[in-house]
């Protein structure tokens, strides 16, 4: 009986041991992403021969296949009894019979991208996507045959397209669509992930004439292309190195293509490599603290691809590459709440640079993903208007994984309130909360002038009175031609709330920026203090200090304090900018007035007299609406040093 026990205590511990070595094992497949990073070749996004080595342990023999086939029935057949699965499959038998509307006329595409016009082509490029997805979708969930006509029907159309390109992403030459040249954009990446779907989904249910015409054409637009560029930094595809949604949207796009499709593992792992390099490059483009600089709505698109490319890579190497962590989980799970924490007032944030003055979950992939993976707690707004690319196919391949239990969701949900304060200190943001019935809050920026979707904005603020825009930054304008020109006055500091020196605004560039010198942060009190002297290019400006202060009692004040010195006499002015109704009283009043709310401004200038004078601010189409108006505050004469004060009190009614 003794031998009998010591045997089988024996061969306990080697089992004990034997799983020890295979955990070990496990745990040393997992690729160490801050390692393979410190392994590239310096400038270069393609990985190098010691990132490749490492690579090779974790990638799959195999192509991706991000979902069953149209031939694993017990699968789709599950799926088409799902509440989303029958509204694609309703949609889609809705829409059977409208034909393509790409590809567009050569006239129409020029001229797209001559004027800008985004309305001309864009809503028929996304309708075409759009509905071929569905009728993939359904046919994969019906697998009778009656959308296959029309698949085919837009896979041709698309394929016969010059270019996949949005026409105002092409050059002033139309390189692209005269056939010079190939490049990826945001709408050539997903003509590409719907090829790929359809023909990874469907398969021999396609002709053999389409599969082959669909590998041919993914491999000359999107894959050579893309490794091309990784491997010497070409001029078709810069956005590779960029930090700004561009990077996170098309890498996404274009490795999803290369896993799926490409027969050749040595170019799956060459694509997977230089995404993983693509993205060290993109979420530089965020704050250890989460900030976003390209706002609320760039968040949802770029960070949503961002986490689609996680998780299909996730998924591909069993877990092995972690691009939810990154070797930076901190940072992920700050970005990951950016949404929550960039609120002023519930729903409602600032609209700096390109951003909306709204945030709300549409209930689409990043906000459903930041939930799962780091605990964002947004409830979903009613009737919120769905962005084309937070509800894609692919996208919904994820979605319907979790909905089955098949995908872990990593956090709970829990709603809480908004904290009275949010500092991100890497940008220089501060947001501050009125704790008012009525609350009267502020964010205010310093950050500097090379920032994605930049405007020349060092300084610039939001203030709200309840949930009504009083005054502060007026936001982006409409996406047009000329909108991302130098001299746009939208993106000039002329139509921020920020000084103006010798008729001089403030210069573009990383060195232009602002740096908050002081905080204090308090339930009844914030008061920042901000160096933005940097800003503008004046030599003989010796100081220019922005404090704001947050008084939080009673009904609310918050004061803008400008306070500058110069070794000669300066124009000094600043402004007050607003989309409300307003009245100047005199010279040192306003009265601004919103559909609920009446906001009295007071302006004090030291060390000289001021004077009030207000304009209508020259920019069409701002998203935000407007009219806009410029209500500038200037001293009478030029003065060596001096400050001016502009403080803003509510109204209350009687």
């Amino acid at each position: 009986m003794k031998i009998i026990k010591s045997a089988f205590s024996l061969l306990f511990l080697l089992i004990t041991f034997l799983l020890i070595g295979c955990n070990g094992d496990s745990q040393k497949q997992i690729l160490n992403i801050s390692e393979y990073h410190k392994l590239a070749d310096n400038d270069i996004i393609y990985p190098s021969v010691k990132q490749l080595e490492m690579l090779r342990s974790v990638i799959p023999e195999k192509a991706f296949q991000p979902a069953p086939d149209i031939n694993n029935r017990t699968y789709w057949d599950k799926i088409s009894k799902t509440e989303t699965g029958k509204k694609w499959l309703h949609d889609a038998i809705y829409l059977i019979g409208k034909p393509p509307e790409a590809p567009i006329s050569d006239s129409i595409y020029r001229k797209a991208n001559k004027e800008g016009n985004r309305g001309i082509y864009k809503p028929r490029y996304y309708r075409t996507m759009g509905r071929l997805e569905g009728f993939v979708l359904a046919e994969c969930m019906e697998n009778k045959g009656r959308f296959l006509p029309q698949i085919e029907t837009y896979l041709n159309a698309i394929m016969d397209m010059k270019s996949w390109l949005h026409p105002n992403h092409d050059d002033d030459d139309n390189g692209v669509l005269e056939g010079r040249r190939v490049s990826i954009d945001l709408g050539a990446r997903r003509f590409g992930t719907d090829l790929a779907l359809a023909q990874v989904l469907l398969g021999d249910k396609l002709s053999k004439n389409i599969n082959d015409k669909i590998s041919e054409q993914l491999k000359w637009r999107i894959v050579d292309t893309y490794l091309t560029s990784c491997k010497k930094n070409d001029e078709n595809n810069k956005w590779i190195k960029s930090t700004s949604n561009w990077n996170s949207v098309c890498t996404s796009g274009s490795v999803f293509v290369a896993m799926a499709t490409s027969n050749d593992v040595n170019e799956r792992l060459e694509a997977i490599g230089a995404a993983l390099n693509s993205m060290k490059y993109f979420l530089s483009g965020f704050g250890q603290d989460g900030y976003c600089s390209e706002g609320a709505g760039y968040w949802n698109y770029g960070f949503g691809h961002y986490l689609y490319l996680a998780q299909i890579l996730f998924d591909y190497t069993n877990g092995k590459i972690d691009l939810f962590d990154a070797g930076n989980p901190e940072k992920l799970r700050n970005v990951g709440l950016f949404p929550y924490t960039y609120q002023i007032h519930v729903g409602v944030c600032a609209p700096f640079s390109d951003g909306s003055s709204h945030v709300s979950n549409d209930g689409g992939f990043a906000y459903d993903m930041s939930a799962r993976k780091y605990g964002l707690s947004m409830p979903i707004t009613p009737k919120k208007s769905k962005s084309h690319d937070s509800f894609s196919a692919a996208f919904q391949l994820i979605e319907w994984d979790y909905e089955a239990g098949t995908k872990i969701n990593d956090k709970s949900l829990e709603l809480q309130e908004l904290p009275s304060h949010t500092y991100f200190d890497d940008f220089g943001i501060v947001i501050s909360r009125g704790q008012q019935k009525v609350p009267l809050s502020i964010a205010i920026k310093a950050g500097h002038n090379a920032e994605n979707h930049n405007h020349s904005d060092v300084g610039s603020y939001t203030l709200l009175l309840d949930n009504g825009f009083m005054t502060g930054d007026i936001g982006a304008p409409s996406y047009r031609a000329g909108a991302f020109a130098k001299d746009n006055p939208a993106r000039s500091s002329w139509r921020h709330p920020v000084p103006k020196i010798n008729n001089t605004l403030q210069s573009n560039g990383i060195e232009f920026k602002g740096t908050i010198t002081s905080t204090s942060f308090s339930n009844v009190e914030d008061l920042v203090v901000m160096d933005i002297k940097a800003a503008y290019e004046i030599p003989s400006l010796t100081k220019l200090e922005r404090t704001m202060k947050n008084d939080k009692s009673n009904f609310g004040t918050i004061s803008i304090t400008d306070e500058f010195v110069a070794t000669e006499p300066v124009e000094f002015g600043t402004a007050i900018m607003t989309l409300q109704d307003y009245e100047i009283i005199d010279d040192n009043t306003v009265i601004i007035t919103s559909e609920n709310q009446k906001l009295k401004v007071e302006v004090l200038g030291v060390d000289g007299q001021v004077k009030i004078n207000d304009e209508l601010v020259s920019v069409k189409h701002l998203r935000e609406k407007g009219p806009a108006y410029r209500i500038g505050v200037d001293f009478i004469t030029p003065v060596k040093e001096g400050s001016i004060k502009v403080k803003y009190v509510p109204i209350t009614p009687n």
